[in-house]
């Protein structure tokens, strides 16, 4: 005897067929309890006199699976099957209402799942000169965080500060905004008040020069206007006496925990609202030795260009007093090129304390962290873990998350507000600033020259690198690299590389 399955799943044999077209509960009523059981029955008996060898065989193994047949039957007779009878009428199963726990929210719909993305940069990223890495990449158009390694985790950021630097600066200032340096008559005849405005691109050169700051204001433009102004009231005795007024910057001008080098190497000036070419000995060199008085160095120099000045000293100027003479800097789209094309820590640190006045939070270098934070708020990114010590990135005690950037990096890729500026300002890879030296994005990394737009970053414990990525397959991808701890010189190469490999993935590239 040959045992067959019909389309319900339950066991026939072929001397008892199934009706496969019986009554269901919509055609007549159930039957009452006892008819159901005595159905049951019944079934059940006959099951076990047409299969006693069977029985035999498979002993308490098809007890149990008669017991379940039973359940089955039960639930036939109780939607129509005939009492007493050996054929079973079979049923449309009856599906039960779930019932929603009110306790526990329930998702509106299935997520679809993320599609399986192959291509590894997993050798890359091994790179021992990439010391302690931490990195994300997202792609840009759907927000989908591709590659993450200790991405949420606040670190030292080394230059790559200055992107939200400039991204508060064009909220909080806007990018139009110059700061501006006047001079106004001093409380005592014959004196003059120089009136730092906080632009360190103020320029002791003769106009028409080229300086490092494109479209920078000279101190022989503002000489000029003090004299004929002076000149123009018969009233005025000679003007001897020229006092300085720095005080819209105050504390310390040079942050505790930066390291000294930058100053002796030429990398950063004391920080102080008058200054003269960003405090350079060479007022044409990125890279110049910078002194320990900004201050004074803006006031001899100014001093030279009046003439007849016999005395120097630092004050305030009166409130109210007259004005003689005004120049400004270049507006904040121009420092924040600046700022980002070169990496000119000087000028980061302007529009962090600009940042910081403006807001209301201070003039000092405390005051910037709260500062930044309310000009980043308008972006909508949570900045929960963001400490920010400077402008410029100098400090090892900022702390930004890589996946800040990659999403902040979404907005200025977007061109979101005014971010555009920002965009336009970074390095390009084999073409621009500090990712078109000879040694950045060389060799076989070269592949990559034209798709990289991002900003560099190098303290003596990091080097680091965030921005956007238009991939080989056509994606658009925002990243941050960190490689933090024991690096050298050779860690940019690696950076490089393995943005290389971000470049030649695209949408494919694996999080493994």
């Amino acid at each position: 005897m040959t045992d067959e399955t019909d389309a319900a799943g339950e066991p026939t044999t072929s001397g008892d067929p199934v009706a496969t077209n019986g009554p269901t509960a919509t055609d007549r009523p159930a039957e009452g309890a006892a008819g159901a059981q005595t159905s049951v029955g019944a079934s059940v008996a006959a099951f076990a006199r047409k299969h006693r060898l069977a029985l035999s065989i498979t002993g308490g193994a098809l007890a149990v699976a008669l017991l379940g047949s039973g359940a089955v039957v039960a639930g036939a007779a109780l939607n129509g099957g005939d009492p007493g009878s050996d054929t079973i009428a079979a049923s449309a199963p009856v599906t039960p209402t779930p019932t929603a726990d009110p306790g526990r929210p329930m998702p509106a719909a299935a997520l679809p799942a993320s599609r399986i993305r192959t291509c590894s940069v997993a050798d890359r990223a091994a790179d021992g000169r990439l010391a302690d890495l931490q990195a994300q990449v997202v792609n840009a158009a759907t927000g989908e965080v591709l590659y993450d390694r200790g991405g949420t985790t606040p670190s030292r950021t080394a230059s790559v500060m200055k992107v939200l630097t400039s991204a508060a600066a064009l909220s909080v200032l806007g990018p139009d905004h110059r700061a501006t340096t006047t001079v106004v008559k001093g409380s005592e005849p014959g004196s003059a008040v120089l009136v730092g405005g906080g632009d360190v691109t103020l320029s002791r050169t003769p106009s028409g020069t080229d300086t490092v700051y494109p479209g920078a204001a000279h101190l022989d433009d503002l000489a000029a206007q003090v004299r004929a102004a002076w000149d123009a009231d018969p009233s005025n005795p000679p003007l001897t006496k020229l006092v300085l007024d720095a005080s819209l910057f105050g504390g310390d001008e040079w942050e505790p925990s930066w390291d000294l080098v930058e100053r002796e190497d030429g990398y950063m000036s004391n920080v102080t609202a008058l200054q003269v070419d960003g405090d350079r000995d060479d007022p044409g060199a990125n890279t110049s030795w910078r002194s320990a008085d900004p201050i004074g160095r803006a006031g001899d120099a100014f001093a030279s260009e009046l003439g007849g000045i016999s005395v120097i000293e630092r004050g305030t100027a009166p409130a109210g007093a007259a004005q003689l003479g005004a120049v400004s800097s270049p507006t904040v789209a121009q420092l924040i090129d600046k700022a980002l094309v070169v990496s000119d820590n000087t000028v980061a640190e302007m529009l962090a304390r600009l940042v910081a006045i403006k807001a209301g939070t201070g003039n000092t270098f405390g005051a910037i962290n709260a500062g930044v934070l309310q000009g980043l708020a308008p972006y909508g990114i949570d900045t929960t873990g963001i400490t920010v010590v400077d402008g410029s990135g100098l400090s090892d005690n900022n702390a930004v998350p890589p996946s800040y950037l990659t999403r902040l990096f979404v907005k200025i890729n977007a061109r979101e507000g005014d971010l555009g500026v920002i965009m336009d300002g970074l390095p390009v890879s084999g073409e621009r600033g500090s990712l078109s030296y000879n040694d950045r994005f060389s060799g076989d990394n070269a592949v990559a020259d034209g798709a990289v737009s991002a900003k560099t970053g190098w303290i003596e414990s990091g080097y680091t690198l965030s921005g956007v990525v238009r991939a080989q397959d056509g994606s658009t991808l925002t990243f941050a690299i960190y490689a933090l701890g024991d690096v050298s010189d050779d860690t940019k190469q690696a950076i490089d590389t393995l943005t290389t490999g971000f470049f030649l993935c695209g949408d494919n590239l694996s999080n493994r």
